[in-house]
């Protein structure tokens, strides 16, 4: 079998489109016990057109094994070259993504049921809130209906796992957003053995299946998680710790989650090979550079809207008429 440059079996089979080519940082060279996912590079992805599709290069394919030390958190594939260029082109979505948003909810007035809903998954500090503040707040917030999932309620307990998710969802020509989602069933339930195997075995063909009946009914289901390493975890809680103003996000619990990094990290390849499907795929985002999971998730979200093209709906009315009748007033 070939080996990486880090001496690690390469990965047989994993398509190009979907991963960087893979560094081995100084970090890892001193530390080659790390957890896996622990890799932290810093090189740039490969220079492709800025009209490109992003979508292929980022979707998982359906069906096939997920192996995510494969995919480099800190890459750019399909991005600008550099921050500045970054941030600048997420700033140039803004005009564009607010005029299909308010032609969404225009076609839903004329009877249209299409909407979109962003589903944001990814380890803690890998910028779920912060894709929401930056992303999200290119869009008008009065068509957005946005919703934090937290552990389950007592209320919610006594309901399938489901039954929360579906009371949140957007209404026709909405935009919907999911922190964390009703994946956090088949994810923190694995690790922590909250339910019995065979149960959450069965989970995964109900989400397809509830997923499936959402695009049936017009939802483009968007589902993203933000892929962050290792290290870069670390030093994201660190500069939570160094920052008396940030101590609020900061729980000791954290510390105590990041020595079951193996067992999230399988528990999300678990859940992106089971449930990337035709209806609702995944896509991974490298989320070590902020300024391009906000470009790469705004850009995710472009193509969706522009793939919907919704339109104005016509006028049921004499427009001439109705001018006329206007001026004589």
């Amino acid at each position: 079998m070939a080996k990486k440059d880090n001496g690690k079996p390469a990965v047989a089979q994993k398509p190009r489109s979907l991963r960087e080519p893979l560094r081995t940082s100084a970090e890892n060279s001193k530390n080659p016990k790390a957890p896996k996912g622990a890799r932290r590079t810093g090189g740039h992805g490969p220079g492709r057109g800025h009209g490109t599709p992003l979508s292929p290069l980022l979707r998982v394919p359906s069906g096939e094994p997920v192996d995510l030390d494969a995919f480099d958190p800190g890459g750019t594939p399909g991005g600008p070259t550099d921050k500045a260029a970054g941030v600048a082109a997420t700033a140039r979505m803004a005009e564009r993504l607010a005029s299909l948003q308010e032609r969404l909810y225009a076609a839903s007035t004329a009877g249209d049921r299409r909407r979109v809903l962003l589903v944001l998954q990814g380890m803690d500090t890998s910028g779920k809130g912060g894709t929401v503040k930056h992303v999200v707040g290119l869009f008008n917030p009065s068509g957005c209906r946005i919703k934090a999932f937290k552990a389950p309620t007592p209320e919610e307990r006594n309901h399938p796992f489901l039954w929360r998710i579906a009371k949140a969802l957007p209404q026709p020509g909405e935009i919907g957003i999911f922190d964390r989602s009703h994946y956090e069933d088949v994810l923190i339930a694995r690790v922590r053995e909250l339910v019995p195997r065979s149960q959450l075995g069965r989970r995964y063909a109900q989400i397809n299946r509830f997923e499936k009946s959402l695009a049936d009914d017009g939802v483009s289901v968007v589902k993203v998680f933000l892929h962050i390493g290792y290290a870069e975890q670390r030093e994201r809680l660190l500069e939570r710790l160094d920052n008396p103003e940030k101590h609020w996000k900061f729980n000791p619990g954290d510390i105590e989650e990041r020595s079951a990094w193996p067992a999230y990290q399988q528990a999300y390849e678990l859940s992106l090979e089971r449930c990337s499907t035709d209806a609702a795929p995944w896509f991974v985002v490298p989320a070590d550079r902020k300024w391009y999971r906000n470009w790469a998730v705004g850009k995710l979200l472009l193509e969706h809207l522009e793939d919907i093209a919704p339109q104005y709906p016509k006028g049921d009315f004499d427009v001439d008429e109705c001018r006329a009748r206007l001026l004589a007033t």
